[in-house]
């Protein structure tokens, strides 16, 4: 687990929404249990990164690296350094806060949001320890599905409208990524 450890913390919201989509939707307080253990462990996987990391050290830290797609010279290449340090365990906090907060709040199709939630959570985690150009654009798009499905089905009095707004501004930021990404390249 040490070599692989910023793995570890990247993808245990992924398993453990692939757990979730196993138990059956008419099972509430299963799903919501199962949905905060996930959460909770999704944070106490990453404690040891908080441990381990040698702030007087120069570079990125944890990193993981591995060809992906050779023929484009895309790599799964992770890392962190301070700043992302920070931000994965702040995600990892909050996301299992924010799924304990949910509890009563969500009385309507709670595995799906549930799922969401999780997947969201692994993209969020991507995006701050992605150091290749097309795998961060990569777990950008996987923050941007669940967020536009959260926000149009549990979302607030107009949420229709707010989703498809959501939906409009993240493509279009989106294809201007992928076009500078495309020119670095």
């Amino acid at each position: 687990m040490n070599s692989h450890l910023l793995s570890w913390v990247l993808f245990t919201p992924l398993i453990g929404m692939a757990v979730l989509l196993v138990i059956p939707a008419s099972k509430k307080n299963l799903l919501r249990i199962w949905a905060n253990l996930a959460g909770l462990a999704g944070f106490l996987v990453s404690l040891p990164l908080a441990f381990r990391f040698d702030k007087h050290a120069e570079g990125f830290q944890f990193v993981e690296r591995a060809d992906w797609i050779p023929s484009l010279g895309v790599k799964y290449f992770i890392g962190i350094d301070g700043i992302s340090l920070l931000l994965v365990m702040l995600t990892t906090l909050v996301g299992f806060l924010a799924i304990l907060s949910s509890w009563s709040a969500i009385e309507e199709r709670v595995k799906e949001y549930y799922a969401m939630f999780l997947l969201q959570q692994t993209g969020m985690i991507g995006v701050f320890i992605a150091l290749d150009f097309f795998l961060f654009f990569v777990f950008w798009e996987v923050v941007l599905v669940p967020m536009y499905f959260i926000i149009g089905v549990w979302g607030g009095p107009r949420k229709l409208y707010a989703a498809i707004k959501f939906f409009l501004y993240t493509l279009a930021g989106g294809t201007l990524m992928l076009l500078g990404i495309l020119t670095l390249y």
